[in-house]
Formats: C-alpha cells, sequence, structure tokens
C-alpha cells in the first residue's frame, strides 16, 4: 500500500519526523521495534505531521508490511546510483519503489565520510530516485572545522547546487532537505535552535534565488543533528525547521514518538 505521503507535491509545508535505523539490530529488534511504535502511533489520522522509518535493507519488507494500513511511512537510508545491472550488493530505486518504499536518505555526512560520496554521485542518486517515484531526503551539512573558519554557507550552498539545482521546478517539488551539521551527528553536541533556524531559513533563500518563493516555502527542510526528546520541541519551533532526522533517538520508540509529538 502506498501511503500517499511519498512523490506527492502539496501546495502546503509538510511537518516530517523521520528515523534513520543506520545500521543497527537484528530482524528480531528490528520487528519488535516496529511494533512498539506502531501501538504508541495507533489509530492516529494525521496527515501532518508525517512519520518515516528508515530501517536498514533487510528490514525494509517487513516495515512495509506492518505499517500497510498505517499513515506510517517507510524509507531506506541509501541507494544506487545505477539502475540495474552487474553491480553487486547494490540497491536499486526501482527495487525500492517495487517494495512500497516511499522515500531515501541521500547523502548522509557518513555516506560522504566513510564512503567518499561526492555531489556528482549524489547528484546521480537524486535521479535515480525522481524516475523511480522514491522521494529524496537529501542531506546537507558542514564540519565543525568548517563552521569554525566561517564556511558553514558556503559549504551548504555548495552541496545543494553541485546535486541539485540541475532540477527543474517540477523535480525539485518532489524532496526533503535535511540540514546535518556533521559536527553535532552522534557527539552530544547539538546546534542551537537559533543556529539551526539560521541555516533553514538560508536553504529556503537558496531555493527562492533558484526557483521561487513557492518552490521555497513548500520544501520541508528538516534538522538532522542530535536532536532528541529535550530539545526537539523548541527546536521544532522555529519557522524554518519543519521536523527532524532522528539518529540515536529512534531505536527508542518512546523516544522517537515523544519526538513525533513535539510539533
Amino acid at each position: 500500500m502506498n501511503n500517499g505521503f511519498g512523490f506527492v507535491n502539496l501546495d502546503m509545508r509538510k511537518k516530517i519526523v523521520a528515523g534513520n535505523w543506520k545500521m543497527n539490530l537484528n530482524f528480531q529488534e528490528a520487528e519488535e521495534i516496529f511494533e512498539s511504535i506502531i501501538d504508541l502511533y495507533g489509530d492516529e489520522d494525521s496527515e501532518n505531521p508525517i512519520m518515516i522509518i528508515c530501517p536498514p535493507y533487510p528490514f525494509l519488507e517487513v516495515g512495509t508490511d506492518l505499517t500497510d494500513e498505517l499513515k506510517i511511512c517507510i524509507g531506506a537510508q541509501d541507494v544506487s546510483s545505477h539502475s540495474g545491472g552487474a553491480y553487486t550488493g547494490e540497491v536499486s530505486a526501482a527495487m525500492l519503489d517495487s517494495m512500497d518504499v516511499e522515500y531515501c536518505i541521500v547523502g548522509h555526512s557518513e555516506r560522504r565520510k566513510h564512503f567518499n560520496e561526492s555531489s556528482a554521485l549524489i547528484k546521480e542518486k537524486v535521479e535515480q530516485l525522481l524516475e523511480n517515484d522514491v522521494c529524496p531526503i537529501f542531506c546537507c551539512g558542514e564540519q565543525l572545522e568548517e563552521r569554525q573558519h566561517g564556511k558553514e554557507f558556503e559549504v551548504v550552498k555548495s552541496q545543494i547546487s553541485e546535486s541539485l539545482f540541475h532540477l527543474s521546478k517540477d523535480e525539485i517539488e518532489n524532496l526533503v532537505i535535511a540540514y546535518e551539521p556533521v559536527w553535532a551527528i552522534g557527539t552530544g553536541l547539538t546546534a542551537t535552535p537559533d543556529q539551526a533556524e539560521e541555516m533553514h531559513a538560508f536553504i529556503r533563500k537558496l531555493l527562492k534565488e533558484k526557483y521561487d518563493e513557492k518552490v521555497a516555502e513548500n520544501m520541508s527542510i528538516l534538522y538532522g543533528g542530535s536532536c532528541n526528546v529535550k530539545n526537539a520541541r523548541e527546536i521544532f519551533s522555529k519557522p524554518n525547521v519543519d521536523g527532524g532526522l532522528i539518529g540515536g533517538a529512534s531505536l527508542s520508540p518512546d523516544d522517537f514518538y515523544h519526538i513525533y509529538k513535539s510539533f
């Protein structure tokens, strides 16, 4: 079942809370967390905010099966830049679409760092997802030393322009952006709400300059740097922050649901 939230251009900005499980859990543990989140979610019928869960590849199908009748979306953590063929170990966007996976993270800082993903490669992944009706969650953000040298805006502008600004207006409208200050991922550090708001407003300004005000205002921009139960409400209260890409806290059903309810 397609829940109707992925790859749909709606004339309003959507609030989103996405959980990135990264490379954690075994099958039984993943199933238990899915079931716990579903129990907490209950009969919620709200289309705003959207809940997205991004488990490792082996757990995608159990996720889509368990959430089949619910307004919970399933996302992947990465995708191949190739459409198919002799690429052992890769997973294509068409495969994700065939499993009712509606979203996919691309350009995460851990992929950029550990797998040397370039803006050119991420651009190709974005194209593959859009061609197969899977909504990209495009990640961008600066390293600590880049912020210390006042280059955070330059870095984010470069990442967005090199991987996204070849897209047409219609294409860019079917995409979500996640700002993740790399220095605040897995370190316990968190950008202040004002720092998050400043960068989100800057990203929206870039979109307005490249496309138009409608594209900028309708784009969901998520915060992805150690967002947790203690700071989510304050961060989400900022006018240009539309939700979060949640890492470690998404592995706790109670914490993740609490964050989801923080709007």
